[in-house]
């Protein structure tokens, strides 16, 4: 369980032409390099671990750009944003996901109020945001890692099989009596809207900011496989289930991330729509085994434990992505990187700059 947060102790220098700078979503590392993902990029960015240059306890640079469009036939084009909401690293994979939800135009302070009533009602879909993907990783000359279409063994990277409206995982949802009715609604309204990812071989964890029903947070599980250049769902039993649901009380929060640490299951969560308020690391203990053992295809799981609050600010410092850091960088103490989305001044140096935290866990 987390006892203490080392505020500011993780330094990540970006540069001008950066996919990524700050609105960061989520995080993975391989050895010395941090993967890092934004919500407003179409491409994820690496950075190696550099010598600290202040008081921060890691620093991380030399950013390196790997655009999607260099790695997938993608449903949209190379400049839409596809909105990365999770990620993890497994099997020499580093696996991707979408948010999946629609978005709603905001009103603006400088126009008026009917164009404000017409910018409200819209509501679109960026063509690149229903992703689901696995990219091999693959040293270079160098030794540094790097997102390929295709490795020398043979791994390929490959998305969920769909298009630019729909995949086969919104499609086994459309009719389900619990998301269905939420699939029209933007993420921000407590729409439908991935922010977690969790892999286990082939099985997968999506942990949904959006919608919490009644209270109740929820996280699906599928499983896929590779079918010809694509991601095909797989049954995940007899009856031909493609999609189980796991409903958890995280006392009305939406799930931000997720993380396996062993067994156990770490689960960042906040608010569901657009909302200052707290964030929390919840635990599940011994979910891995659970989830391997479990046959049935709708459950709920209260018995989780509350382990730490996280700072945030007023429209700012919301946390939206965790992971483990290698040991060997904490004095052999277990760590999770914590990293931010809108930084406030409080958490950046200069434009390019921004800080994350590290939370010790047990």
């Amino acid at each position: 369980m987390p006892k203490t947060r080392s505020a500011n102790a993780v330094r990540l220098e970006f540069t001008a032409g950066s996919l990524v700078h700050a609105n960061l979503s989520g995080a993975a590392f391989t050895g010395d390099w941090l993967w890092v993902a934004g919500d407003e990029a179409c491409g994820l960015d690496r950075l190696r671990r550099l010598e600290p240059v202040g008081q921060e306890t890691l620093r991380f640079g030399e950013v390196q750009d790997f655009p999607l469009s260099e790695l997938l036939e993608l449903p949209g084009t190379a400049e839409e944003e596809a909105d990365l909401e999770g990620m993890a690293v497994t099997d020499g994979f580093l696996w991707v996901v979408g948010s999946h939800g629609l978005k709603r135009k905001n009103a603006k302070p400088d126009r008026d109020h009917a164009e404000n009533a017409k910018r409200l009602a819209k509501v679109t879909l960026d063509r690149n945001r229903r992703l689901l993907a696995c990219l091999p990783i693959e040293n270079d000359a160098k030794g540094a890692p790097c997102l390929v279409r295709q490795a020398a063994d043979g791994r390929r990277a490959l998305r969920l099989k769909g298009d630019a409206q729909t995949n086969q995982l919104t499609r086994a949802l459309a009719d389900d009596p619990h998301f269905g009715p939420y699939m029209a609604i933007p993420g921000k309204d407590n729409g439908f809207d991935i922010e977690g990812l969790a892999v286990d071989g082939r099985r997968l964890l999506l942990g949904l900011r959006g919608p919490v029903l009644r209270g109740w947070s929820a996280l699906l599980e599928i499983e896929v496989e590779t079918r010809g250049d694509q991601l095909r769902l797989v049954a995940l039993d007899e009856a031909g289930t493609l999609v189980r649901k796991h409903f958890l009380q995280l006392d009305g929060l939406g799930i931000r991330d997720l993380h396996f640490s062993g067994d156990d299951l770490y689960i960042l969560a906040g608010p569901t729509m657009v909302l200052n308020g707290e964030i929390r690391v919840f635990k599940w203990p011994a979910a891995k085994a659970l989830l391997a053992a479990n046959r049935e295809p709708v459950r709920f799981e209260a018995a989780l434990t509350e382990s730490v609050s996280l700072p945030h600010g007023r429209g700012s410092n919301r946390a939206e992505a965790i992971c483990d850091v290698p040991p060997q960088w904490s004095g052999g103490q277990p760590n999770w990187l914590v990293l931010y989305d809108a930084p406030g001044a409080d958490r950046k140096d200069g434009e390019y700059t921004v800080f994350g935290d590290l939370l010790r866990h047990a």
